[in-house]
């Protein structure tokens, strides 16, 4: 790894991405860090296809954008680090946890199947919570950096890229690093709650409704609330091959 690019949704000032710079220079003398000016929770795969990107300088070798997670790996890797590409990218660490169905929708998830889209390496990486004022960044401090380095030493399918949970465990209770498939997670629903300004005029608050839900023991829910860390590989087949099969088997409906 002699060259990381570092990217994140939670915007180029948050404590994750802090975090995940110190971890990053303790695996390579090179870190690049071109991440979103503001919070990008939530846009997934987005890019800006209809704005123009404004860059600002933040320091050496790092850049903040007035786009997506997306739009930083694409303008990265496109131009400011167009003569010598990343050979790992690493999107993080967000403030919260990315399970199950909810990486359909993450920044920090997103920013990786960018960079999968484009050739490179990618990891994102997530520390969970349970209560917003009590978030254990000193797990992740404390095991992210063999984590990477286990991980980034694997030549790994390329039609993939990793997504890692650290659990709602203080450092002493982790129970290893575990490799993991996606399943449910625990969103169970989209709430949309309406209210009025002080014009009188209606605005709406999005909220992800999570709950208990049933995950298979090799889930990486179920190995984050079990105190392990769970490493699931993503990819952009969405294909349902039972649908598939279902709908095959209706060939006569075909015209």
């Amino acid at each position: 790894m002699r060259r990381i690019l570092i990217t994140n949704d939670d915007g180029i000032d948050a404590p994750g991405i802090r975090l995940l710079e110190e971890v990053a220079c303790t695996l390579t003398s090179e870190v690049w860090v071109v991440a979103p000016e503001l919070d990008q929770s939530a846009v997934s795969h987005s890019l800006s296809l209809h704005d123009p990107l404004r860059v600002s300088v933040k320091g050496e070798r790092k850049f903040g954008v007035s786009g997506t997670p997306g739009d930083c790996i694409v303008l990265a890797i496109q131009e400011l680090m167009k003569n010598e590409r990343p050979d790992l990218i690493l999107s993080g660490i967000n403030r919260g946890s990315n399970l199950g169905v909810e990486t359909a929708f993450s920044g920090t998830v997103g920013a990786a199947m960018v960079g999968l889209l484009l050739g490179v390496s990618s990891i994102a990486l997530s520390q969970v919570f349970t209560k917003p004022d009590l978030v254990r960044w000193e797990t992740a401090a404390a095991f992210a950096p063999n984590v990477i380095r286990q991980l980034a030493s694997i030549k790994w399918p390329e039609n993939c890229c990793l997504s890692v949970n650290f659990p709602d465990f203080p450092p002493s209770g982790i129970k290893g690093m575990v490799f993991t498939n996606q399943g449910p997670g625990l969103m169970e629903g989209l709430d949309l709650n309406k209210r009025v300004d002080l014009r009188n005029h209606n605005y709406y608050w999005l909220n992800i409704r999570r709950g208990s839900r049933l995950n298979p023991v090799d889930s990486e829910t179920a190995v984050v609330l079990e105190g392990g860390i769970s490493v699931t590989p993503l990819q952009f087949e969405r294909t349902n091959v039972r649908a598939l099969s279902f709908f095959r088997a209706k060939r006569h409906l075909l015209v």
